[in-house]
């Protein structure tokens, strides 16, 4: 959403609502307040004497998820996956596997683990490659 709140539960209450609904559309812009996101809405949690959150994670920037959590589960993640399956069963994947034959470690173990829940062929024509 690039100028709008996504509704989360802790958003849901009535007169929350009935107050965002009633700021005006260019106060909910970054360019309103200095670039901040939300702006309006981290300034009703900034209460300095009681914070409801460190001043330093209400202020910080929007980091894509990624970035945030850093890369280094991909790379793990990857070599689970080239641990698990041995290199003649990727060989052989087209055979055993032919419809939407996985052509990656990664992508056999994902198809196997999915094939144990839902071995029906048909499930495995909905998957996009």
């Amino acid at each position: 959403m690039a100028h709008g709140l996504e509704i989360r539960d802790p958003f849901l209450d009535k007169e929350f609502l009935d107050m965002a609904v009633r700021i005006k559309a260019e106060e909910k812009m970054p360019k309103t307040y200095y670039g901040k996101e939300k702006y309006v809405l981290k300034k009703a949690f900034d209460t300095p004497n009681d914070p409801y959150l460190p001043a330093e994670v209400l202020w910080r920037q929007k980091e894509q998820f990624s970035d945030g959590i850093g890369y280094n589960w991909i790379d793990q993640l990857i070599e689970y996956c080239f641990l698990q399956v041995a290199d003649k069963k990727l060989a052989v994947a087209a055979v055993a596997l032919p419809c939407n034959a996985p052509t990656t470690k990664e992508a056999y173990l994902q198809r196997s683990i999915f094939s144990t829940y839902y071995p029906q062929i048909i499930s495995v024509q909905t998957v996009r490659k």
